[in-house]
């Protein structure tokens, strides 16, 4: 058979189990409830904003999460992001 044929086939036996389904043929089995997940412990801790000659960073991020190394309050427009 041909790609062509295998989706052929496939798209006409769910078009039948979507008609089975629909005149009251066999139901969806049922789906077990979702648990909720564990507590986490502890959050892990952040790196800090602190420059290695003891200045405070900028500390703004960008969408890929990397933050600006310019210091706190600058004046530029733009940051530096490492």
């Amino acid at each position: 058979m041909s790609k062509m044929d295998n989706l052929r086939a496939m798209r006409e036996a769910r078009y039948e189990a979507a008609q089975k389904l629909a005149k009251g043929g066999a139901a969806r089995p049922p789906v077990p409830p979702a648990t909720k997940p564990a507590p986490a412990t502890a959050a892990p801790a952040a790196a800090p904003d602190v420059a290695p000659t003891g200045e405070t960073l900028c500390g703004h991020r960008n969408m890929s999460g990397r933050t600006c190394t310019r210091e706190h309050g600058h004046a530029a427009k733009s940051h530096r992001y490492s």
